[in-house]
């Protein structure tokens, strides 16, 4: 190498030094740290199930259990307790929470569908008849973040008590009331916000776990679903009904095939 490249050349280590002041610098302003303590929720391995809004089994390795949108781990635990109860475990298997449901809904709402990517935004904007749905200048993270703000509120109000300290019995009622429409909401009903929620819970159960839901496909091995198969040939005449252990869109990459 010549002197003159020498000069001009930066090195590995000055590269890794100086890098590191840029990362350094958003951490130590409170940017990326903000960030990174405030939308990771902390397993409680101690605590599975009503007050605990990550699982009672431990998260090593499962990156996709990581908070996109939600920044309050109030406001995620509070989701976490409604998807709950809207789809939860008995005998036929696990519930919302341990489906990974509700970091499915976070995900959906940091993303294309949360920000109504594909959706006409534009006014006016009037009540429609019941077989158009609602129309609202709303983004869904907009009504999901005021309904969650919602719930919490109207909890302790009538319980004084937090959503997730609440009974089974009365969180069913809280979620009852905004089914009926019955919790004043802006630019939106409670009724609405409750089927988007409850959509979302039904779509976090039963999407491929590509999307962060349906953990160890568990939605579908409840309903018997194949999932993602590449092909039904070999089976398509056989007389008897099989039962077929499902596949995921990532059982089709080639380092997983066998």
């Amino acid at each position: 190498m010549s002197e003159q490249n020498g000069k001009n050349q930066m090195t590995r280590r000055e590269f890794i030094r100086k890098g590191s002041y840029v990362a350094g610098g958003a951490i130590g302003g409170g940017i990326l740290g903000g960030l990174i303590t405030q939308q990771v929720v902390k397993p409680n391995t101690a605590n599975k199930g009503k007050n605990n809004g990550g699982h009672g089994t431990a998260n090593e390795g499962r990156y996709t259990q990581a908070l996109m949108h939600f920044s309050n781990p109030e406001d995620f635990q509070t989701l976490s307790q409604a998807a709950e109860r809207i789809f939860p475990a008995d005998k036929t298997g696990p519930g919302a929470i341990d489906l990974d449901v509700p970091y499915y809904i976070d995900h959906q709402l940091a993303g294309a569908w949360g920000n109504n990517a594909r959706d006409f935004m534009l006014g006016p904007f009037y009540p429609g008849v019941e077989t158009q749905g609602f129309q609202s200048h709303l983004k869904r993270k907009e009504i999901f973040n005021q309904g969650i703000a919602k719930i919490r509120e109207f909890s302790q109000k009538k319980y004084k008590k937090s959503f997730k300290e609440l009974t089974d019995k009365e969180q069913d009622e809280v979620l009852t009331a905004f089914e009926k429409g019955q919790v004043p909401m802006g630019g939106v009903t409670s009724s609405d916000f409750f089927t988007l929620l409850r959509i979302a819970v039904l779509e976090g159960v039963y999407a491929d776990p590509l999307y962060g839901g349906n953990r160890d496909m568990a939605g579908w091995k409840m309903k018997g679903f194949p999932g993602s198969q590449m092909s039904y040939l070999d089976k398509i005449e056989a007389k008897d009904f099989l039962e077929i252990e499902p596949n995921s869109l990532h059982s089709h990459m080639p380092s997983n095939q066998k």
